[in-house]
């Protein structure tokens, strides 16, 4: 599976984001979809994820109540809708995809990653 991230951007606090993540190359939809986020100096966080039917969601507590995932299975793409943004969700966001593991809000559990899209939140 190839992924790319892409919908970063400089935005004050308050204000909203919605990421993309693209795939391709395999069937998607078997895949649990999560994305990552790594700020300067710091490691790369779990941030939220879902299920390959899109039933199950989880979420950081940071990001709980602002941030909602979701993913449109024909079009191949996973989304991070991001309100409310605080300066401290400022960092590089990363989406990765696995589909035989189960710890998923665990960074090593996935094979795949994108490229990393970045997030500026200016207070």
């Amino acid at each position: 599976v190839q992924l790319q991230a892409s919908g970063g951007g400089l935005v004050q606090a308050g204000g909203s984001l919605r990421l993309s993540c693209a795939a391709s190359g395999r069937t998607f939809s078997n895949y649990v979809t999560g994305w990552f986020r790594q700020a300067p100096g710091k490691e790369r966080e779990f941030v939220s994820y879902i299920t390959p039917s899109g039933g199950g969601t989880y979420y950081a507590d940071s990001v709980k109540g602002r941030f909602t995932i979701s993913r449109d299975n024909a079009k191949n793409t996973v989304y991070l809708q991001m309100n409310s943004l605080k300066p401290e969700d400022t960092a590089v966001y990363y989406c990765a995809a696995d589909r035989f593991g189960s710890r998923w809000s665990n960074i090593y559990e996935y094979d795949y990653w994108g490229q990393g899209t970045q997030v500026t939140v200016s207070s």
